[in-house]
């Protein structure tokens, strides 16, 4: 055959490849966002809001890529197919959907065009995130390296620039999930239980913009809500010491005041009659900033800023709360993953991301608790703009394979003993995070550990954290192994409510990290039918799942009074295998109708703290007590609680005791495991299976105060089909 023809066959097969219509891949659920992208709408929205500059480039669409193993080099790669950025290569979206191992190398390229106008000014080149580890290239010269999969990075490329025509840049990415120990999240290889389909590759947005020499390249706003003031800190790259700067400030698009004198590290400023942020009332200023020398204009952005104050106060019980604005406010919000069916952890969409906002807003919640992921900056934008208070956890992670060292368990008394490259790696992606995201007024909490993964240094590391950020409250250890630091004593309790006493938590903020997690699993909605699905209680129905919800909504209400600052549930959406969301993983059941549970939470943030009452005494305090205890029919007999009870026992118990007034709440205290059952004065006020947690679990039975008397009265508790327990219970009164 002619070899022309031979070439002109090649040539055909080749194009096929790179010109077939890129489409979502796999038959799995997706949202209806998903099937509006296209390789030219994708993610075009600016992506820094903290600092906006009017000449930039998407490079967002559609990208050459190849996999191979770790050791091909660059110039034999072949590129085997396009991949929509941002979006992973594990992802539906990405129009790929491959499984990608640690032993793999993920490659991209792309080509550009500057506008001419940018000549004579520097180039720099943005990554929203790429995970984990990666080299970039322009016009095939190494311009840099990078790890981390979850924070931004950029490289000035001026120099690496051809005078014109098109610009070539290639990256090239290895990521070893979890079989090492990085902050990977929910990430892993083999997916199961809580843990979810990794994400490799580049994953938010990439992002060219044009600054002069010298250029802004961060404007910090700290507010006194006191002063009505609120302070601008400058980073300016190539400042020569004779810059101006004039400041407009904003409200409501209408300029309120300006402000033009020599540029200063820090600038003050006063807000005419200003309004303070808050849930109700997110009020934002706008920000023009211009950047000027001898006249000449050397930069130009926008910014904004919010008032606001967050702090830790004792209320007029003496319980240590939350503080906003120097008033107490109960924080109550969702787990947040954002994790979703085609993109995974990169949203189909910014009206998507938004969408998930506002549909909490419109339930009710007042805070959300971004969970291990730290999201594209649009997210606290949102935030910011809605009124939505943010608790944001560093992305937490450790090798699966030395999981019984790395995964501190809730009772060690020891942390993980981390070598120092890798305390020194996740410290500097931590300070990273937060650096980058300060500026966001939503923000209220820096979450440093989560349920002891990968948790080291704990003392050391949370104390830092205090240091750094002092306008923030810090969550230093969100479940399990409590190190004594920090603002918070954070427990975690599935299904039902529970808190560690103000009198027990050390002077501390009592928080109720994560709890509920009931899950029903709506057929149509499945991520994978053939996998687990599962909740923490499993839920058969709506109206189940509104009788569940809606108890513990009503537990909170006790709880809150006797000094609860937070609570959050679990969680606003299913994640794959995880069916136990407020609304299914393809956002298209919301599962219990959004006024409903408005009203349900409405009623939370308005309760008064309380100095309760102590009816029947527990043993939360260490101390011991003794009740008529009967196990299997025996007869009762004066025992002390709590005692370890064996599995698949009766057990019986009665306490009297004396009421002088009356009281209107009733707060049951239990630390069973099993099908229990209690009465007031004969009648039955509780009966449901309990489960034995690390902390005692807390009902709310002030339904039946009406059944109190004054004088003596009985409580009876009989537990049945028993799990392995440490008996115990009580009861306060208010």
């Amino acid at each position: 055959m002619d070899k022309r023809i031979l070439l002109t066959l090649a040539l055909g097969a080749m194009s096929q490849v790179f010109t077939h219509a890129w489409e979502p891949k796999g038959d799995k659920i997706k949202t209806v966002w998903a099937e509006q992208v296209t390789p030219e709408n994708v993610w075009q929205s600016y992506p820094r809001p903290q600092l906006q500059r009017a000449e930039w480039i998407n490079l967002n669409g559609l990208w050459k890529y190849a996999v191979t193993d770790q050791n091909t080099p660059r110039k034999n790669v072949s590129f085997e197919g396009e991949i929509l950025v941002p979006f992973a290569i594990e992802s539906s979206l990405s129009g790929v959907q491959k499984t990608f191992l640690p032993t793999d190398k993920l490659w991209y390229q792309r080509e550009f065009t500057l506008d001419p106008s940018w000549k004579n000014k520097s180039t720099i080149l943005h990554f929203g995130a790429v995970d984990y580890e990666c080299q970039v290239w322009v016009n095939n010269r190494l311009v840099g390296t990078h790890k981390g999969g979850n924070n931004p990075f950029s490289f000035d490329i001026t120099k690496y620039l051809k005078k014109s025509g098109p610009q070539s840049i290639e990256v090239a990415v290895t990521d070893p999930t979890d079989t090492e120990s990085i902050s990977r999240g929910k990430q892993q290889l083999n997916q199961e239980g809580i843990w979810y389909t990794p994400v490799s590759g580049i994953w938010q947005t990439v992002w060219l913009e044009a600054v002069n020499k010298t250029y802004i390249r961060q404007v910090l706003p700290s507010t006194d809500i006191e002063r009505k003031s609120v302070k601008l800190a400058f980073d300016i790259i190539g400042a020569k010491g004779n810059e101006e700067v004039k400041i407009e400030v904003l409200d409501d698009g209408k300029v309120i005041k300006t402000v033009e004198q020599k540029l200063r590290d820090a600038m003050e400023i006063d807000v005419p009659n200003a309004v303070l942020w808050s849930p109700e009332s997110p009020k934002l200023y706008h920000l023009n900033i211009v950047l000027s020398n001898g006249g000449r204009v050397l930069d130009r952005v926008k910014s904004y800023f919010a008032l606001r104050k967050v702090d830790v106060r004792k209320d007029e019980c003496g319980y240590n709360r939350i503080c906003l604005n120097n008033q107490p406010i109960f924080q109550y919000g969702p787990l947040d993953q954002g994790w979703w069916p085609d993109g995974l952890l990169t949203p189909p969409s910014e009206e998507a991301m938004l969408w998930d906002m506002v549909q909490l807003k419109k339930m009710g919640f007042n805070m959300i608790r971004k969970h291990i992921k730290v999201e594209p900056e649009q997210y606290y934008y949102y935030a910011d703009s809605l009124g939505l208070m943010m608790w944001q956890d560093m992305v937490s992670g450790f090798a699966t394979s030395r999981k019984k060292e790395e995964h501190v368990n809730p009772l060690a008394t020891t942390d993980w003993n981390a070598p120092e490259e890798h305390t020194r790696q996740w410290q500097k992606e931590m300070f990273e995070m937060i650096d980058r995201l300060r500026f966001y007024p939503c923000i209220t909490t820096w979450v440093v550990f989560n349920e002891g993964w990968g948790q080291h240094n704990t003392v050391e590391i949370v104390n830092k954290v205090i240091k750094y950020d002092d306008t923030r409250l810090i969550n230093g250890v969100t479940g399990w192994t409590d190190r004594g630091v920090g603002d918070m004593y954070d427990v975690h309790n599935y299904p039902v409510t529970s808190m560690i006493l103000p009198e027990n938590n050390g002077n501390r903020i009592s928080v109720l990290g994560e709890f509920g997690g009931y899950g029903w699993a709506i057929k149509e909605h499945i991520w994978n039918p053939n996998m687990r699905n599962w909740g923490y209680k499993n839920i058969d129905g709506a109206m189940a799942l509104i009788d569940s919800y809606g108890r513990l909504v009503y537990d909170l209400e006790t709880l809150i009074a006797q000094g609860l600052s937070a609570a959050v549930y679990t969680q606003t959406t299913d994640v794959e295998g995880e069916v136990n969301g407020l609304i299914t993983y393809d956002r298209k059941v919301t599962k219990i109708p959004e006024g409903l549970l408005h009203l349900m939470h409405n009623r939370l943030y308005e309760i008064t703290p309380v100095k309760a009452v102590t009816l029947i005494a527990d043993s939360q305090n260490g101390s011991k007590n003794t009740r008529l205890v009967g196990m299997n029919g025996q007869e009762l007999k004066m025992t002390s609680l709590p005692f370890d009870c064996p599995p698949r026992s009766t057990v019986v118990s009665e306490a009297t005791f004396k009421v002088d007034k009356d009281f209107n709440h009733l707060s049951l205290w239990l630390n069973v495991a099993g099908e229990a059952k209690v009465w007031l004065n004969g009648v039955e006020v509780f009966a449901q299976e309990a489960k034995q947690t690390r902390q005692y679990n807390q009902y709310n039975i002030s339904d039946y105060s009406r059944y109190l008397r004054k004088g003596s009265n009985l409580l009876k508790i009989e537990v049945k089909d028993s799990k392995k327990m440490r008996f115990d219970y009580g009861l306060r009164a208010y």
